[in-house]
């Protein structure tokens, strides 16, 4: 019997430690955080290396903010699920980044539940 592999996902964020337990919570939940970025271009380019099935980013950070790398994402791959996390309600920010390609948003902070339905969903399609 094989096993499928678990899903990769790539964290962007420029707070080290959001990325720390993020991916804690999603190692646990059987997912493989295949790489880490602490600003948009670095997004960019992991995205590129890696192709992860999933993607966290965040909205603020140095460099390139999330809703640029965004939509760089979206141009080299329309089919890229990008998951915006922010820990601001602003909703300017928040539709630029869906209508950049993101698939959903979560805010920060938010709970292992509400990751795993968000993440569930937006994997389903």
């Amino acid at each position: 019997m094989t096993s499928s592999p678990s899903p990769s996902v790539l964290l962007a964020d420029d707070e080290q430690f959001f990325r720390t337990v993020l991916g804690s919570m999603l190692v646990d939940a059987g997912f493989t955080v295949v790489a880490e970025a602490s600003d948009g271009a670095e997004a960019v380019a992991k995205f590129g290396e890696f192709a992860p099935d999933l993607v966290f980013m965040d909205i603020y950070m140095p460099n390139k903010n999330g809703i640029e790398a965004t939509r760089d994402i979206m141009a080299v791959n329309p089919a890229a699920k990008i998951l915006i996390c922010s820990g601001t309600g602003y909703d300017d920010d928040i539709n630029a980044a869906l209508q950049a390609g993101a698939k959903g948003v979560l805010y920060k902070p938010f709970y292992d539940e509400e990751v795993m339905e968000t993440v569930r969903n937006i994997l389903a399609g």
